[in-house]
């Protein structure tokens, strides 16, 4: 007997010892959970404010409406003031607080602070309030697809708020209380309380004076060019930190358009950075710089220029039909001579081309900080033939992001150093702040005279009429671009184009990137010089007004002149009256005479300024 009881005794005491020490912790939280009720309470998101501290995204406090229906003494009573009250169905909210078969159940998220007061003082018994958070953006529609938004639940689904949800979510707090076997709350027992916890504030790279430049100059283009959509960027080519980013039509994100999902998703979407095009002249920085680099072209290069080139037996066309004669390579870069980039990508050859396109970084992501970025497309080079290779170097049979051709610019123009493009510049909470420093990939695109050169060719395509006339007495360089689309089928979408502009500042040195996009522009003209450039010009006035930049030489003066009627006159003859009153042109259409023009007579224009002759 008493080596059975010694036995009973130790293994009690085994067992006592799995329950207490070994399960310990497990059962008593399963225990918890069947004696208490909780109510979760949702951590604010963090803060979102751009580079000069100003307020971009902010949390506030909300409240949902919970109810235990075994705790309810009076159901239709409930459901009227609380159908009242939150604007719902009665019959809905009566099934809810009547179905005793359910523990507890959401009446409403979302509950502005006012709202739950009243209920609050009504006293209705099984009825519960619970902390939730909201989100307000003080600039509305500003910043909508870099800002992105969240759910109902309080999660990020686009932009910032997505892609750093991990530091702006928080830690969910939560209330409880002690119920009975029915889960009804056993009055005068203690109540437990555990607080949310904030998320991380983020401060991103955006100055938001910069963005409302870009986003009225893209409002004014959407209206004036009546375009299928817009988009704008300004970056810091030395660091590679965006510093507006926008694009058209787009939303306010107080008050999301959630019942047009295609719509939302499209205007959602930060195309600069998702979506791949085709991008014409302006990738033609991109193929002079790889030439000079290569050494197979210099300045005292001269190029001639007829309207095409056949290679391969397939005849490609310049843009100006008629040619450009012989020229420069100053000259070629200025008049954006198809002729002179086919030449220049020939020299190259596929191996070097190809070459140089990697080290700028095509055909990959360049890692900004924004999510769905694309990769571009580059055709295998082992199926590259020289009459592709040809269309390559004035920027056709290729197709990019506008952050992969922006990145691989400001690397060229900067002095060779490719920078990271990023969006996010620090992080801070609880007084704790963590930089967030400039990622460089490469440190040796180009040698700094390739860069310096580059610099001076940009400078020269935009101040046609002599130095700082592009934007008077300040030295800006620039470069345009325009190209067809294609349609779902992959042919060329007849009528169809996208119109594109590159600014840089200073042009010698340069510190800011502007880039100008107008898709399908749709008043008439289509080429970037028209459509796109004025409007470059716009944002580089507005932005020197706000940094307080002084002019490189207060002396420049712009010069207007009135557009002659050039209707019916023989194109030789449209080109000496416009070359009179200094004015370029560019062509649409292949006939002899003018048949319209644009801008119309009578208008008055800038002297320098490129206009369209239609043939």
């Amino acid at each position: 007997m008493l080596l059975c009881i010694s036995f009973i005794f130790c293994a009690l005491v085994v067992r006592l010892f799995v329950l207490q020490i070994v399960n310990g912790s497990s059962l008593q939280l399963r225990a918890t959970d069947q004696w208490t009720r909780d109510l979760a309470i949702v951590a604010p998101r963090g803060s979102i404010y751009d580079r000069t501290g100003s307020t971009l995204a902010v949390s506030y406090t909300t409240y949902n409406v919970y109810v235990r229906a075994r705790e309810v003494t009076s159901p239709s009573k409930t459901a009227t003031l609380l159908s009242q009250t939150l604007d719902l169905d009665f019959s809905t909210v009566y099934q809810k607080v009547s179905n005793r078969k359910v523990s507890e159940v959401l009446i409403k998220m979302q509950v502005d602070g006012e709202t739950a007061e009243i209920i609050y003082n009504y006293k209705l018994d099984g009825v519960y309030l619970a902390e939730n958070s909201d989100r307000y953006y003080p600039n509305g529609n500003l910043l909508t697809q870099v800002l992105g938004f969240i759910s109902v639940d309080n999660v990020g689904q686009t932009g910032v708020e997505a892609y750093y949800n991990d530091y702006l979510k928080g830690s969910d707090g939560y209330s409880y209380v002690q119920s009975d076997l029915q889960g009804k709350e056993i009055g005068g027992s203690l109540r437990y309380y555990y607080p949310a916890s904030a998320g991380s504030n983020l401060t991103l790279t955006i100055d938001s004076k910069m963005q409302l430049i870009v986003e009225q100059t893209l409002e004014q283009i959407m209206e004036e060019q009546k375009a299928k959509g817009v988009a704008g960027m300004i970056m810091n080519a030395k660091t590679g930190e965006i510093l507006a980013l926008s694009n058209k039509p787009s939303f306010d994100l107080n008050d999301v358009p959630r019942d047009d999902l295609e719509a939302l998703f499209d205007q959602s979407r930060v195309k600069l950075v998702t979506d791949i095009y085709e991008p014409g002249s302006t990738f033609k920085i991109l193929t002079v710089a790889a030439a000079l680099e290569a050494g197979v072209c210099s300045l005292d290069d001269t190029f001639y220029c007829p309207g095409y080139r056949i290679i391969d037996g397939v005849r490609i066309r310049c843009w100006r039909t008629i040619g450009h004669g012989n020229q420069t390579l100053a000259e070629a870069f200025s008049n954006s001579c198809n002729c002179c980039f086919m030449d220049l990508a020939l020299r190259l050859g596929v191996d070097r081309f190809y070459e140089y396109m990697t080290k700028f970084g095509l055909g990959v992501k360049t890692g900004i900080d924004i999510a769905g970025e694309g990769s571009g497309m580059l055709m295998a080079k082992s199926l590259v033939k020289n009459v592709d290779l040809a269309r390559m170097g004035f920027g056709h049979a290729v197709a990019l992001t506008p952050i992969q051709l922006l990145t691989a610019v400001a690397g060229i123009i900067n002095g060779g150093t490719y920078n990271q493009p990023r969006i996010l510049k620090s992080v801070s909470k609880d007084s704790e702040t963590t930089e967030f420093e400039s990622t460089t990939r490469t440190q040796n695109l180009v040698s700094a005279q390739t860069s310096a050169i580059v610099n001076s060719l940009l400078e020269g395509a935009e101040n046609k009429t002599g130095k700082y006339t592009f934007v008077e007495g300040y030295n800006v360089g620039g470069k345009t671009g325009t190209a067809q689309k294609y349609s779902e089928s992959g042919g060329i979408d007849q009528g169809k184009y996208i119109s594109s502009f590159i600014g840089t500042y200073p042009a010698d040195n340069p510190e800011y990137l502007v880039f100008v996009m107008v898709d399908e522009p749709g008043a008439g003209a289509y080429y970037g010089s028209i459509v796109a450039a004025p409007y470059g010009k716009i944002i580089f006035t507005e932005l020197f007004d706000y940094l307080n930049e002084e002019k490189q030489d207060p002396s420049v003066v712009t010069e207007y002149v009135t557009m002659p009627n050039l209707v019916g006159l023989s194109l030789t003859d449209a080109a000496v009256e416009l070359k009179k009153i200094g004015l370029y042109y560019e062509l649409d259409g292949e006939g002899e005479y003018v048949t319209a023009q644009l801008p119309p007579p009578n208008t008055s224009i800038q002297v320098g300024t490129t206009i369209v002759l239609i043939t």
